[in-house]
């Protein structure tokens, strides 16, 4: 019996501020950051009953402790959905939001959803990349991959060494540009809607609140960027400055078939047209958006020259400009991470996917002329995902 494929819509995202790993959230459970998201989509949106949740999808890249046992499962419960909901647990490292929203997209155009919770979490505070895992000695000792694949931070020198033109000197005025547009973004009160206040208690200090993200270093300058060490590498070129931080944080978002959305009178903010998932070389995992993106874009019958925002996670500075290079756009194209990106807010892995949706869905908003755009992220162990979405809002005009 052949099936009709329905419309995927992202009705409305939310996140936690970031925090510094050990910093406001270092006495915070991780489930409880996420249970915090769900909450408040539920409590934004109270058109929609909680029972019309088909299903939730929670990404975390150390599913361990706080962060494992069947989070989706068990976030949908501690946040008050019915017990009829259900829900799982993905990991794709720092593409897991990403992808949980993806997968639940996929069971949204088939029908097997008519709306669903995805999102994801990460605590690096309390639960390090990595911890707890045993990966298989033959990936180094059948020489699979080079040991430097397994640290982020090698690869993205190795990524240097791909690409000579991509020089420390760009890559520090890049996250230059990273911290004043967020700077910029939050005294316009761009980035504030999306941020869901959080409790964060501490033994000695008592409990405060959570606002805003702990990671931004407004007044940022070349000059305070050039004296960093670069900790991978002698005389390398990434530093601290360069690239995202380590952090804690979690986000959620509603997906829904557009006739449902528009049945229960919930927001279209982006309509989703493709999505592509691509393995590289893990050794320069941060080329991974490149091929992502190109298929993505093939799927989608659109060149990138249709693209009029893009939303690229900066995990690294070399990763955004390399995928620039790639695709001649210049370092300081207006249409690229307009409000800031990681380098300033952070990367708590695998709940990054959500935030760059909630901004491309902003900038969709503020810019009716732009019809398409795309969030695009390097994923560890040498993947790239990308994500092309249309504008509901588009006016009729060429961006």
């Amino acid at each position: 019996m052949p099936r009709q494929l329905r419309e995927v819509v992202f009705v409305d995202g939310v996140r936690t501020p970031f925090g510094k790993a050990k910093g406001q959230f270092a006495e915070t459970r991780a489930d409880d950051l996420v249970i915090k998201c769900i909450r408040e989509l539920i409590e934004r949106n109270p058109q929609l009953p909680p029972e019309r949740v088909d299903e939730v999808a929670i990404a975390a890249t150390t599913q361990i402790g706080d962060q494992g046992l069947t989070l989706g499962r068990t976030a949908a419960l501690l946040a008050g959905l019915p017990n009829t909901t259900p829900g799982y647990s993905i990991d794709r490292m720092c593409a897991g939001a990403m992808t949980a929203v993806t997968s639940v997209a996929g069971g949204i155009a088939f029908g097997s959803y008519d709306i669903a919770i995805a999102g994801g979490v990460e605590h690096m505070g309390r639960h390090p990349m990595g911890e707890g895992v045993d990966p298989n000695p033959r990936i180094v000792a059948e020489k699979i991959v080079s040991p430097e694949a397994l640290v982020m931070g090698n690869t993205a020198e190795n990524l240097h060494d791909r690409y000579p033109s991509i020089t420390k000197e760009r890559c520090d005025a890049y996250a230059v540009r990273s911290q004043e547009k967020t700077a910029a973004a939050y005294a316009a009160g761009k980035i504030q809607p999306d941020l869901v206040p959080v409790a964060a208690r501490s033994v000695e200090q008592g409990w405060g609140l959570a606002t805003t993200d702990e990671g931004p270093r407004p007044g940022t300058t070349m000059e305070s960027l050039a004296g960093l060490k670069t900790p991978f590498r002698p005389h390398g070129n990434v530093t601290a400055g360069n690239a995202s931080g380590i952090n804690d944080g979690a986000t959620a978002a509603i997906l829904a078939d557009e006739e449902t959305a528009k049945e229960l009178g919930l927001p279209v903010k982006m309509r989703l047209v493709s999505y592509s998932f691509v393995g590289v070389e893990p050794e320069v995992m941060g080329a991974g958006p490149i091929p992502s993106t190109e298929k993505a874009l093939k799927q989608a019958g659109l060149t990138i020259d249709d693209i009029g925002a893009l939303e690229v996670n900066e995990a690294f500075a070399v990763q955004v400009l390399a995928m620039l290079e790639h695709f001649g756009i210049a370092d300081d194209d207006a249409r690229v991470n307009p409000y800031g990106g990681a380098i300033a807010m952070g990367h708590p892995l695998a709940s990054s996917g959500v935030r760059l949706m909630n901004q491309l869905a902003r900038t969709f908003e503020e810019k009716p002329e732009v019809r398409y755009g795309l969030t695009t992220m390097c994923v560890g162990i040498g993947m790239g995902g990308t994500v092309v979405w249309e504008n509901p809002h588009w006016n009729g005009e060429s961006a």
